[in-house]
């Protein structure tokens, strides 16, 4: 399966997931150009070094050319969450690849029955919601539309199981189900912070060393993205706070600008 595997995008989960199917042989990677193909290479080879991994940095191929994708058996879509880009892409892919292809796409909360309509073909498309960092995150939320074929769910599993990850069908609700419990928590994280000015690292440390958490919310939204974490809210109905959406406007986005609630 691995050597017919593609994923288009080139940002940290499309990255996430090339570094870890590579564990298991060749991947397609699909990058919009020519610089953001040289930025997802280096971001592979960066995660495959530091996981010290001894996979040959080979096995992913990043390539600019839909047409790189005609004989993939599987394609994952995984770019920006916004609706009308995802489906002209997957309108795209549909073009080009096989007819028994299955696609898929990594959306955190957008409507996977839409999606698959857009697809063009819903018998043959899932939602695969992997979490960041891939590498290490286990659970992989897995969403089939009305008309999704039996031989569509059984290779969605096997995809995961060749993964190593956890798979755990859930409902086509906005924000499925991960998403649509851990927002309202993390956006009231920043309410607090509005209503008390507190520091967002003790925010995060009560959080760490109360509760258990393995991050604080307010780090776990830079690590999110704070655009991304804007357009979750804004899809399942949780009011975005006023600070959240000001770091946005600001283009202080977390981490991957290297300034959100915290500093990079």
């Amino acid at each position: 399966m691995g050597k017919r595997l593609a994923i288009a995008g080139s940002g940290a989960i499309a990255c996430g997931l090339a570094a870890t199917a590579a564990h298991h042989g060749p991947v397609l990677l699909l990058a919009r150009s020519s610089s953001s193909a040289e930025r997802a290479r280096a971001a592979v080879e960066k995660t495959l070094a530091r996981l010290h991994a001894e996979v040959d940095p080979e096995h992913v191929q990043v390539v600019t050319d839909h047409e790189a994708l005609a004989e993939a058996t599987f394609v994952v879509e995984a770019v920006i969450e916004d609706f009308d880009v995802k489906a002209a892409l997957l309108a795209e892919l549909d073009a080009v690849v096989e007819e028994d292809t299955i696609l898929a796409s990594t959306t955190s909360s957008l409507s996977v029955e839409r999606l698959a309509l857009a697809s063009g073909r819903p018998q043959r498309f899932l939602g695969l919601h992997v979490f960041n960092p891939v590498t290490k995150m286990q659970l992989v939320e897995l969403i089939f539309p009305r008309e999704a074929s039996e031989d569509t769910r059984r290779r969605a599993l096997a995809l995961c199981e060749a993964f190593e990850k956890t798979p755990v069908e859930v409902p086509d609700v906005p924000g499925f189900v991960v998403n649509r419990l851990l927002f309202p928590y993390l956006f009231g994280a920043v309410r607090l912070l509005e209503e008390t000015g507190m520091d967002a690292a003790d925010i995060d440390t009560c959080m760490r060393l109360g509760a258990g958490h393995p991050m604080g919310p307010l780090a776990l939204l830079d690590l999110v993205g704070l655009d991304v974490a804007e357009a979750i809210g804004q899809t399942i109905g949780e009011p975005v706070p006023a600070r959240l959406q000001e770091l946005v406007a600001e283009a202080a986005l977390g981490r991957k600008s290297g300034r959100g609630f915290h500093e990079y």
